[in-house]
């Protein structure tokens, strides 16, 4: 693993790095990005940055200098090569008063890069009881705040499962604890729409834009009646849901298996330099 904090390469990357006062530790106030790496490049990064800048526009934190965050990328790439690997980027309110409101210092930006295993050929998926709330301040946007998914991804774990899915506060269909969720119902691939509340996952976006689908939202039980499943994610890619609580699906299925073969004929083209050039 290789780390960078606010300009600077970490010699351990395990040492402390980040104060106790840190806005992102106290309170959860800060946002991030994974992204995949191959052959040490980046996938899809900036993709990945633009929503980070989003993100971080709508916790009201100050404009994310994408310039900075992409040094800390090469930085901590040029360390070791990659084969497969993750990038976690994260942003906070920096140091602050022990309370909800943010002081006056500047955010704090970490870069790690990290192995990463392959996704499983496929995985089970169980239904948990805490709703999304679509309405909240933070809907749609990809923070730090996630204890909500550790309650969730633990609660599926004890049910066996390997993913979290919950429904949004009108019980439509919205999200894996860190996916997004296509389902097949009389031939046609549907999600949910970005107006349930999920993330607008980048894979997501590239799966619509290179295989195609309807967005829809529908109640959660509709997948009770889907002939295929699929998640899709930055460490995922797409990836076959072979059981959902009691139900059990092809894994994969024929519109999964041409969503999978899409996703190979493209992904290559998505991947990035750490810095731009002229940087």
């Amino acid at each position: 693993m290789r780390a960078w904090i606010d300009g600077h390469l970490l010699p351990d990357p395990t040492a402390p790095a980040v104060g106790v006062t840190d806005h992102g530790l106290t309170v959860g106030d800060g946002v991030f990005e994974a992204v995949k790496v191959v052959e040490g490049r980046p996938f899809a990064l900036t993709r990945h940055l633009e929503r980070l800048r989003t993100s971080a526009s709508g916790l009201g934190l100050p404009p994310v200098d994408l310039d900075l965050v992409r040094r800390g990328v090469a930085a901590v790439l040029a360390e070791e090569h990659l084969a497969l690997g993750r990038l976690r980027i994260t942003v906070t309110g920096g140091p602050a008063p022990l309370g909800s409101g943010r002081g006056d210092a500047a955010p704090t930006v970490v870069v790690v890069a990290a192995p990463m295993p392959p996704a499983a050929a496929q995985v089970a998926v169980a239904t948990v009881p805490w709703p999304r709330n679509e309405r909240g301040a933070l809907a749609g946007l990809k923070t730090t705040s996630y204890a909500e998914n550790v309650v969730a991804l633990a609660e599926a774990h004890r049910r066996g499962a390997d993913e979290a899915v919950v429904a949004n506060l009108a019980g439509h269909l919205c999200e894996g604890t860190g996916s997004n969720v296509f389902y097949v119902v009389d031939g046609e691939l549907r999600t949910p729409t970005l107006a349930s509340g999920c993330l607008a996952g980048v894979t997501r976006a590239l799966v619509l834009e290179w295989f195609g689908g309807q967005e829809v939202d529908e109640p959660i039980d509709v997948v009770r009646w889907a002939s295929e499943v699929f998640l899709v994610s930055t460490t995922r890619d797409v990836q076959p849901v072979a059981r959902w609580d009691d139900v059990d699906l092809p894994a994969p299925g024929p519109v999964t298996r041409a969503a999978q073969a899409a996703w190979r004929e493209r992904e290559t083209s998505m991947l990035e330099e750490a810095r731009k050039p002229g940087d």
